[in-house]
């Protein structure tokens, strides 16, 4: 079973924005939505770009590169070219610190 790590300030990430950690050589980005945190692997599942530097309208983050949307809170692929989800890491704050666990290999 994977083990929690921390992987930043809880208050490190901002209202409406994002903070791409590393999660064992994995690009994590962590957004924070109407208070509440979310991880989302931070790759395009169209073509391998990241998701990150996209805009974010509403709950989704469209990619830079082609336009394809993810809904931030599951990874859920909303709009193509993409239609593979992305990677939604367990995710929990303990004592102010983000912790993530990546269960995808267990």
């Amino acid at each position: 079973m994977a083990d929690w790590v921390d992987v930043a300030e809880a208050e490190s990430v901002p209202e409406g924005g994002y903070q791409v950690v590393d999660l064992d050589d994995v690009q994590v980005a962590i957004f924070r939505l109407q208070g509440e945190l979310y991880a989302i692997e931070d790759v395009c599942t169209h073509d391998g770009g990241i998701l990150t530097g996209g805009e974010i309208q509403g709950r989704e983050v469209v990619c830079p590169r082609h336009g394809a949307r993810f809904d931030i809170t599951t990874g859920a692929v909303t709009a193509p070219p993409a239609y593979e989800d992305v990677y939604s890491f367990p995710l929990r704050v303990q004592d102010g610190r983000i912790q993530l666990k990546d269960e995808r290999w267990d």
